[in-house]
């Protein structure tokens, strides 16, 4: 088993020689005041190791707290959170190791920055000049990083494991599993190690023995269906499947829909404001953008997929007669370091969001944070996936077509263009007013007077935890 801490436990310090000695010559005067007192001596002597032995069980982090964490209850009203120190090998290790992420080459400029990546120097003329600063090609699977981070300064973190209400697990389950997914050179096993041991070190901590991992929790950095290996020569690891991970729960880009331990946050984006004025400048900017198009699709085609929806799309696009802008992502014309999708997000009033590789996709919370209104064409892609981050009425801020009318040939274009100027301006001012709730804030203690997604999503988690402890609790 892995050690528990690198920091040894501190033992009490002998008394003084010469501080026995005074004590010894009193013993013919007050052999009764002494033995009291060399027993009460012993008492303490005896609490004090065992308070050393019992902190050593758990680990802390090394980073110190922010003063702004030592706050009451009534600042943190859905209870405060305990991270623990997990061994290197689990998070920080990984990323030393970013050259070994990947097969085809290095990530260490992808998941460098605290996990935000490089700055994104090329958006110069399309956004605004003082936001440059607050933007980044930052990858879509480096949610684990961005968490951890913002954790260790989360104003309602506490050192004091008793007093917390919910316990972070830093382990980057995403990274972990990243490397063995691409090539038939790894086993199984080797998919699945990290996660094996993860779960022997958590589950002999003491706090997950008092509730059997329910007030657990955990940010794995892909869709959930990477840790959902169901046969040894399938794909991913069998993470979420392993014994002791069930009660846990888990924060993932695509959570199953109907696993109440999952739950769905936003993808990471390249938009990281620095304040909450940033955030207001950039929603004044989109609110007043000139749109010349109607819709735009940013995507590739999956040549290989007999009626590929995608292509389906596309085809919609190029026949629209001016109305769409196409984005065409075949090859790597989509990859991190490029304006051309930004550029048709705030250029258009709607974007089209089919599923991705999965049912859900990074391009979502990318044209929302564009100010365009996203058209979806399965309920999974998000209606089901992100409750906690977007309006409960899914009309107010979004299309939905069925893509089996799309399938029977219904026109894209017709279904937008029916929306009158003012429903359409009520539907971006709603996707406006959700942008704070979709982002990841650059500094780690998070924005002043305002929750980004990582606030949403820990307060969320809270709320679980406190709910689940009333009685006749059903989930």
């Amino acid at each position: 088993m892995l050690p528990l801490s690198d920091t040894p436990s501190h033992k009490p310090s002998k008394p003084e020689l010469d501080r026995k000695n005074s004590f010894t010559t009193l013993k013919p005067y007050l052999p009764r005041t002494w033995l009291i007192f060399f027993v009460f001596f012993l008492q303490i002597l005896l609490l004090l190791t065992a308070r050393n032995f019992h902190t050593s069980t758990v680990l802390t982090t090394r980073q110190p707290l922010p003063e702004s964490n030592a706050i009451g209850d009534t600042e943190c009203p859905s209870g405060k959170v305990f991270v623990y120190d997990l061994p290197k090998f689990f998070n920080t290790e990984l990323l030393e190791n970013c050259h070994e992420l990947n097969p085809w080459g290095s990530r260490c400029d992808t998941y460098s920055n605290d996990g935000f990546g490089r700055s994104a120097t090329k958006l110069a003329g399309v956004i605004p000049e003082s936001l440059l600063g607050a933007w980044f090609w930052t990858d879509q699977f480096a949610s684990e990083i961005i968490y951890h981070n913002r954790m260790l300064n989360y104003r309602c973190r506490t050192l004091d494991a008793e007093a917390a209400t919910a316990y972070y697990i830093p382990f980057y389950a995403g990274l972990a599993v990243g490397k063995y997914l691409w090539t038939e050179n790894y086993t199984a096993e080797d998919r699945d190690r990290h996660c094996h041991m993860m779960l022997n070190w958590v589950h002999d901590q003491p706090y997950w023995k008092k509730s059997d991992g329910w007030d657990h929790f955990i940010t794995m950095g892909r869709i959930t269906w990477d840790f959902r290996r169901s046969k040894e020569e399938g794909w991913g690891s069998r993470c979420i499947y392993l014994p002791g991970m069930r009660n846990i729960t888990r924060l993932l880009i695509e959570r199953n829909s109907w696993d109440y331990f999952d739950v769905g946050v936003p993808y990471p984006t390249g938009f990281h404001p620095t304040s909450a004025s940033d955030v207001t400048t950039w929603q004044e900017f989109v609110r007043t953008r000139t749109r010349a198009t109607l819709f735009c699709f940013a995507g590739a085609t999956r040549g290989l997929i007999k009626n590929d929806f995608r292509g389906l799309l596309l085809n919609q696009c190029y026949n629209s007669s001016g109305s769409c802008r196409v984005v065409d992502c075949g090859g790597s014309k989509c990859s991190n370091g490029t304006s051309l999708i930004l550029e048709s997000f705030l250029g258009s009033d709607f974007c089209l969001q089919p599923r991705g590789d999965s049912f859900t996709r990074r391009s979502i919370f990318d044209c929302m944070i564009a100010g365009s209104i996203p058209v979806f064409f399965w309920n999974r892609t998000a209606y089901s996936q992100y409750e906690w981050f977007l309006p409960g009425q899914p009309e107010s801020y979004s299309v939905f077509i069925d893509k089996k009318e799309i399938l029977n040939g219904k026109s894209i274009k017709e279904v937008l263009e029916n929306f009158k100027e003012d429903e359409v301006r009520k539907m971006r001012e709603k996707v406006i007013e959700y942008i704070p709730r979709i982002v990841y804030a650059k500094p780690h203690e998070g924005l002043e007077g305002m929750k980004d997604a990582f606030d949403v999503a820990v307060e969320g988690v809270l709320n679980r935890i406190k709910d689940q402890e009333q009685e006749g609790f059903k989930w």
